[in-house]
């Protein structure tokens, strides 16, 4: 009976509530994305109020940025495992406000701090970014999995990539709130030769900028709190397809009563044979796709940190010397916030785009593969001229390549690597192992932002000299973007137009007993 329920979902027509799903599901990475892009703003100020020493100019130093990145990531891996884990275990409803209440709590937190010292604020920063990795983790593998489990068969890609989508809308919004609140800071403080009132009021800014981050979680926290249970969960972890049918009939227009009426004239189907995770039955049905989605998550978010980083070393050249103006924390915050917002607009969202529209055209395998390849051609084009192209300042050419980068991420496996692992395992491993995925993909995140961060760096006074520079670093990020698109070739399968349970390989075992083999 509980394939019926699944059915009636699988063809159903697109409704409205699928597109509220995407909002409500979307916003923990809309607050992912508003977190990542804030900090390079929110960094120039916070070097204002502790690091300048009456000199504003004065960069924040690598390590605390390392330290406020990694703690960050760190998190974000926890939540993962932790709130996947319990979406397959107690249910993906059960947990859901659970991980946004966090995100929103902690956001507060980052700008709230009672200390006057500068270890005792950044201390208390890292703890909530903390807080807020876990947060943000823990909606990455509940918001897949429970708009994978809604969705049709037909459009289930485009909409696990909307979701995914609302990434840009968050970065477009942190750049848009910095731009305001720099803004008027700024304007405040322009008259005043006051040095310490405008310590102030930078310390005030930073605050701001994290705390609003908050906001649109915190409005969608209600209708969260009110998305039923999916049906695939109900009826095919709890055997409850008599509540999977009701659930379904209270937000969507698809016809239960039939599977209502088999349900309850039926006596109940004993419950399939189970196998625990990581036993050598779940290795040999799904051990490639787990390694697949884990490995090509770890690869891109290598390169998509990486490149987050690089900015403020790229945004160099289009921000104005200390000879042309004087520069203040505000004016130069402003100035990275504003080349952030074009970027979004011009590359990084339309990325997003492009992959709601043809991901269910083209396929997810492709599109992968061939955003890792045309990431590797752009990351070569901007590494190996870097030098000629600084030199002869050939800006324009410059940002559209680097441009280039973030279009085919996203177009490419930035969003694929969300998407997949949401549709390849059984119902009761799903979100566990779309959490493994994505946490395995915050270890390369840790590994690009940090380690590239530190090897591009060349600030004498910090002790050390740079490692590999920005042209050494682009080329292995290329290179890394080439192991993606080989391994993506090799062993990620193609999901598109299948539903759930044909993807998982677990209802048609062939008469050896084993799963079937997805085609590549």
């Amino acid at each position: 009976m509980g394939l019926k329920v699944l059915s009636a979902l699988d063809t159903a027509k697109t409704q409205y509530y699928h597109f509220k799903a995407i909002i409500i599901a979307g916003m923990g990475l809309f607050s992912d994305a508003y977190d990542l892009f804030c900090i390079p703003p929110v960094t120039i100020l916070l070097g204002h109020v502790y690091y300048s020493d009456h000199n504003p100019s004065t960069e924040f130093p690598a390590v605390v940025i390392s330290a406020m990145v990694a703690v960050a990531l760190i998190g974000t891996a926890l939540g993962q495992v932790v709130f996947g884990f319990l979406g397959d275990r107690v249910g993906r409803r059960k947990v859901y406000g659970l991980a946004l209440a966090l995100m929103v709590f902690s956001s507060f937190g980052c700008g709230f701090s009672i200390c006057t010292s500068r270890t005792c604020v950044l201390l208390s920063l890292a703890f909530f970014r903390f807080l807020l990795g876990v947060g943000i983790g823990g909606d990455y593998p509940l918001s897949a999995t429970i708009m994978s489990e809604f969705a049709n068969k037909r459009t289930r890609g485009a909409f696990i990539a909307a979701v995914f989508s609302m990434q840009g809308l968050g970065i477009l919004f942190s750049s848009m709130v910095t731009l305001t609140v720099c803004a008027i800071f700024d304007r405040a403080t322009k008259a005043s030769k006051d040095h310490k009132r405008h310590i102030m009021a930078a310390d005030l800014a930073w605050r701001i900028i994290l705390m609003l981050g908050a906001v649109p979680a915190a409005i969608t926290f209600y209708w969260r709190m009110k998305m039923p249970e999916t049906a695939r969960y109900t009826a095919l972890v709890e055997h409850n397809v008599v509540q999977a049918a009701k659930d379904m009939g209270k937000v969507m227009d698809v016809n239960m009563n039939q599977v209502l009426d088999d349900a309850l004239s039926t006596p109940p189907a004993p419950p399939p044979s189970t196998y625990p995770l990581f036993s050598k039955q779940f290795l040999h049905r799904h051990g490639q796709h787990l390694f697949s989605c884990a490995a090509t998550w770890f690869l891109v978010d290598v390169v998509f940190y990486s490149s987050n980083l690089f900015q403020s070393h790229i945004y160099k050249s289009f921000l104005p010397s200390n000879s042309e103006i004087k520069v203040n924390a505000f004016q130069h915050a402003y100035q990275v916030a504003r080349l952030q917002a074009i970027m979004a607009v011009c590359s990084t969202i339309p990325g997003y785009w492009f992959t709601v529209i043809f991901i269910d055209r083209m396929g997810r395998r492709k599109i992968q593969m061939v955003g890792f390849v045309l990431m590797a051609a752009s990351l070569f084009a901007i590494g190996v001229p870097y030098d000629y192209l600084n030199r002869k300042k050939l800006k324009i050419g410059f940002m559209v390549l680097y441009g280039c980068t973030f279009f085919f991420s996203n177009f490419g496996p930035n969003t694929t690597t969300f998407t997949v692992p949401a549709e390849l395992f059984p119902a009761r491993f799903r979100a566990t192992c779309h959490g493994i995925s994505g946490a395995v993909g915050k270890l390369g995140a840790i590994i690009g932002s940090i380690a590239f961060l530190w090897g591009t760096h060349d600030k004498k006074e910090d002790g050390y000299k740079k490692a590999i520079g920005m042209t050494g670093s682009l080329i292995i990020l290329g290179v890394i973007s080439l192991v993606g698109a080989v391994v993506t070739y090799f062993f990620t399968p193609e999901t598109k137009g299948r539903s759930l349970e044909e993807n998982e390989g677990e209802t048609t075992p062939n008469e050896n007993n084993e799963a079937n083999v997805l085609p590549a």
